[in-house]
């Protein structure tokens, strides 16, 4: 990895990590399209990468919100425990799927997500 490339990433993971700490998109939204654009990763290993990363940046999150008892841990056993079940299997599938068709896949759904945003009141 080259400097320009480190400070890159210092760039998108700071970006990343503001955003994910005020927004709660845990950054993979921001991750995957930096590093598909700007760092040339393939989709799969874009959302693999992102998600590696995701683990330092909510881990630091969730201890600065849950000091400030904002956290509703009642919430996050039923959310972590369907979420961890479904990544396990998606994470399978993950590798039957074309570069293509989950680029597709993650644009449709920044679309939806952000027409959501857009048109909420």
């Amino acid at each position: 990895m080259t400097t320009a490339q480190f400070l890159l990433g210092v760039g998108v993971g700071a970006l990343t990590g503001v955003l994910a700490a005020l927004c709660g998109v845990g950054g993979g939204l921001i991750m995957v399209p930096a590093f598909v654009f700007l760092m040339a990763l393939d989709q799969k290993s874009a959302v693999a990468t992102s998600l590696a990363v995701i683990i330092a940046v909510s881990l630091v999150s969730t201890a600065k919100y849950s000091a400030a008892s904002l956290v509703k841990w009642q919430v996050v056993l039923p959310v972590a425990l369907g979420a961890i079940v479904s990544a396990w299997f998606a994470a399978d599938w993950l590798k039957h799927l074309s570069n293509d068709l989950l680029s597709k896949i993650f644009a449709i759904l920044m679309i939806l997500v952000g027409l959501r945003m857009l048109l909420a009141k």
